[in-house]
């Protein structure tokens, strides 16, 4: 066996070995994540960043409330959360079983089956967050329920 090929089996299995860091360390991250932000209430702290659209603007970005519907989520308040981003609970779920299946197939797992996303998916993605973010500041009933609560 040549030299090359060992330097390549060995690249290989050890990078294996170590493809299990990513989706771990993505669900660990995001965990501590929740669990601070479930414990620490995101009004009026300091240390929570501050959206730099709406600090700008007074205009609520899509992801605008994200903390805050994260907090209410990890403490059991789902009217605030989808209060707060609405668009988050919509995509969470989704995210979840995208970052289940990741996770699986890197673990040797059979995991959820695969969804196949059509070529549109991501211009509609990028269409729904924009036309989220332009609905949610209109100023009258019913949109005004999709700003974040103060």
């Amino acid at each position: 066996m040549s030299s090359a090929t060992i330097a390549t089996e060995t690249a290989l299995s050890s990078s294996g070995r170590r493809a299990w860091l990513g989706p771990v360390g993505l669900g660990v991250a995001a965990t501590a994540g929740v669990v601070f932000a479930g414990a620490v209430a995101p009004h009026g702290q300091a240390f929570y960043p501050q959206c730099p659209l709406y600090a700008l603007t007074g205009v609520y970005c899509p992801g605008c409330g994200a903390t805050r519907a994260v907090h209410a989520l990890a403490t059991g308040h789902l009217g605030a959360a989808v209060h707060d981003n609405l668009l988050l609970l919509v995509a969470l779920p989704i995210v979840l079983y995208l970052w289940w299946g990741w996770a699986a197939r890197t673990l040797g797992r059979a995991g959820p089956p695969r969804i196949h996303f059509p070529s549109w998916t991501v211009p509609a993605v990028l269409a729904v967050i924009v036309v989220f973010g332009v609905v949610r500041n209109l100023p009258f009933a019913p949109f005004t329920a999709l700003a974040p609560l103060a």
